[in-house]
């Protein structure tokens, strides 16, 4: 918001201080819908918001009228169709999901198991692809989906190719956590580990989200070889025990290849 100072008459922009904040509130309606809670009352929107009735009237109303909120019925909102029209635009412009066109695919034809397309969100990572293999269990892991960024494979390659700069912001905040994954009780055991990954090129794991499922990624890089994300596939060592871990591996590691190389030749002017 912005007005002009009339008490000097100098026509000074003043900007409102709050008005980030009440941009983000109003965001952060849209993280109150959930599986489990697929529907909110006004009345609930406003208790969690902490905002005032005409404030959080305003807010429902702005979003509504966005198409981000759909009236269920009278008092009673669910996400909106215009969320729907914006995936649809991800779909058919995100470089990323371009990229992978078909690579997805072939992996699955190569090795049999289901194949995932990820990339970092926040402090997680954010399935927004994949192709499921034959009798495949289904949610295990699906698109819009996401997971910690200190476990498993599609999340531990994506972290240790991420910059620099990013890591020593992410390590203070989630310190924690990441010597709970096992990834080191300070910032050098931490910086260790995740070398000992960029070094292999992929990480493996085994039973971090469910018990003897293996999971194989490996990074998709910029030309600076940061992460963009990863191409990861998992099995379960009780259902297929024909796997050849090494095979996985190298297909798992092409794949990722293949789409770094296609979004480097769309980066080329």
């Amino acid at each position: 918001m912005t007005g002009l100072d009339s008490a000097n008459g100098v026509g000074e922009v003043v900007s409102a201080p709050d008005s980030a904040s009440s941009l983000a509130k109003m965001l952060n309606i849209l993280q109150l819908f959930s599986e489990s809670e697929p529907v909110w009352s006004t009345a609930a929107i406003i208790e969690a918001l902490e905002t005032s009735r005409s404030t959080g009237y305003r807010y429902i109303k702005t979003l509504h009228d966005a198409g981000l909120l759909n009236a269920t019925r009278n008092g009673y909102y669910s996400l909106g169709p215009g969320i729907i029209e914006m995936d649809l635009q991800i779909r058919l412009t995100d470089p990323l999901l371009l990229a992978s066109h078909g690579v997805l695919e072939d992996l699955v034809d190569k090795i049999g198991h289901s194949a995932l397309l990820c990339t970092a969100f926040h402090d997680s990572v954010l399935c927004v692809g994949e192709a499921r293999a034959p009798l495949s269990p289904e949610n295990r892991f699906s698109r819009g989906q996401r997971r910690p960024l200190f476990q498993g494979a599609v999340s531990k390659v994506i972290l240790a190719y991420l910059p620099h700069h990013r890591l020593k912001a992410i390590y203070p905040r989630q310190r924690a956590e990441i010597e709970k994954a096992g990834l080191g009780s300070d910032w050098k055991e931490f910086r260790a580990a995740l070398g000992e990954i960029k070094r292999a090129g992929y990480a493996l794991t085994k039973g971090e989200f469910n018990p003897g499922v293996y999971s194989v990624a490996a990074p998709i890089l910029t030309d600076q070889k940061t992460s963009l994300g990863s191409v990861g596939v998992a099995w379960d060592e009780k259902e297929r025990r024909d796997v050849d871990v090494q095979k996985a591996v190298f297909a798992v590691k092409q794949a990722a290849m293949t789409v770094s190389d296609r979004l480097a030749e769309k980066r080329q002017p």
